[in-house]
């Protein structure tokens, strides 16, 4: 498959899985009584709000990346450790259930209208499928500035989830690193820890192995 069919094959799927992600984010704040999102124009579906140009090359690089953070403010929220944890965790729920959604109708078409076909629509569906739940667990890595730091975080005490929060933008770096050098090396660190969580979903919910 040539570099331009991949990128007409993905760009629905990754446009898609990171909109969504980020407008859940957003939404969810919002729901919980902090308007910043909304003030930034980030309560929208449209992706050109949403896209990070390094997160968005890498998840075409090496199938993981992310969009650019939607803008929140905790010092809004009621309970500032589990709201802020809601907030993260809004946006890989909604790529899983996204999955779920996408995968009602990518069976649906692969029992009736379309069984067995390989056609380029049941393609960008499949991959839909894929991504919107590689998308979730990479998000919920417990790695800062990742949703899962956060959600783990709200399980802290209050003098370590400070001091946990303050490795974030050393903690990007890191990342960034590690997603690099894993591809390019063929170490694949990242993935040998969500690698196995995604086949069995992917599969569970395609009955595509990967």
């Amino acid at each position: 498959m040539s570099i331009i069919q991949q990128i007409f094959i993905l760009i629905f799927p990754i446009l898609y899985a990171l909109t969504i992600h980020e407008f859940s984010h957003g939404y969810a704040a919002y729901k919980l009584g902090d308007d910043t999102a909304k003030r930034a124009g980030r309560l929208t579906l449209n992706p050109l709000k949403h896209l990070d140009p390094i997160g968005t090359i890498m998840l075409f690089i090496a199938k993981i990346g992310w969009a650019r953070p939607v803008p929140i403010n905790p010092y809004n929220f009621r309970n500032f450790k589990r709201d802020t944890a809601l907030v993260s965790l809004a946006g890989p729920l909604a790529n899983f259930i996204s999955a779920i959604a996408f995968s009602i109708l990518f069976n649906f078409l692969n029992s009736t209208v379309m069984p067995g076909s390989h056609n380029i629509f049941m393609i960008i569906l499949f991959y839909t499928i894929f991504i919107n739940i590689a998308l979730g667990f990479f998000n919920l890595i417990p790695i800062p500035p990742l949703d899962g730091s956060k959600i783990f975080g709200a399980f802290l005490p209050d003098r370590l989830y400070f001091k946990y929060q303050q490795f974030e933008r050393k903690g990007m770096i890191l990342f960034i690193a590690i997603i690099l050098i894993s591809n390019f090396a063929g170490l694949n660190i990242i993935g040998s820890v969500i690698l196995p969580p995604i086949r069995f979903f992917v599969r569970m919910l395609t009955g595509v192995m990967i």
